[in-house]
């Protein structure tokens, strides 16, 4: 018996990166995932891809941070497949800016995206799990929400929101059988990092306290960390902050 198997599994970000690679890992492991993304395209073309391999996906398009439209995705899901009782939190979004230059259109972006789109996926499918007793959240954080990182005053405050989110939600829900548990991973080769820019004036050697000697991780080492997390072998795991990050954090 997979680790997934009769899980209904939510993930947001799912059209690529770690979402989509999530998505996959799941599915394999016997999952019926649902992909959430802003971009349908690539959340079909992703479900697609697992549907050709034997999995069970389907694609919903998502803005997560859209109060109005969260629960009614939701509840489309629970029409559809089941009520989730897996939640995946991966979708998320970054920029290098000076913090003298930020503006408020891209502050209140990466804040609505990587925190309030976290709190609020995990408030529209906390009703499906306390009724079934039963449920696993993870969010996806980053080693920049435990430590300083330039150039990333708005992200490093979404993610350091998401990790204390999570122990918040994790003391609230521990008694209810509802484990809720954050990753932090450090720099990841995704397609995000092509859309983060690049600081005028800034050089490599700012960036060198957050970068690894052994460079990115790939999206499927930090899924296959998920799906551990997230599965019953995880059991014990409640409010934890799992870092995998290269190195980057241990000193």
């Amino acid at each position: 018996m997979a680790r997934f198997d009769n899980e209904v599994a939510v993930i947001t970000g799912a059209g690529s990166g770690l979402g989509r690679a999530t998505a996959e890992r799941l599915a394999q492991e016997g999952a019926t995932v649902a992909l959430l993304d802003l971009n349908i395209d690539a959340a079909e073309a992703a479900a697609k891809s697992i549907q050709s391999s034997g999995g069970t996906a389907s694609a919903y398009a998502t803005d997560v941070s859209d109060w109005e439209s969260i629960e009614p995705v939701v509840a489309a899901i629970t029409s559809d497949v089941g009520a989730p009782s897996v939640l995946v939190n991966c979708a998320g979004i970054g920029k290098f800016v000076r913090s003298e230059l930020e503006t408020q259109e891209n502050w209140t972006k990466i804040i609505g995206v990587n925190l309030t789109g976290t709190f609020l996926m995990c408030r529209s499918v906390l009703p499906g799990m306390l009724a079934a007793d039963r449920g696993s959240i993870v969010n996806v954080a980053s080693n920049a929400g435990l430590m300083g990182q330039p150039y990333s005053a708005a992200y490093c405050a979404s993610k350091g929101g998401v990790i204390n989110l999570t122990r918040a939600l994790a003391v609230e829900y521990r008694s209810r059988n509802v484990r809720v548990n954050a990753i932090a991973p450090g720099g990841m080769n995704t397609p995000m990092i092509d859309t983060w820019g690049f600081p005028e004036g800034a050089t490599l050697k700012d960036f060198a306290g957050i970068t690894s000697p052994i460079g990115y991780s790939e999206p499927a080492e930090i899924a296959g960390l998920i799906a551990f997390v997230a599965s019953n072998d995880g059991r014990y795991m409640i409010g934890q902050i799992v870092g995998m990050d290269g190195g980057i954090t241990c000193g």
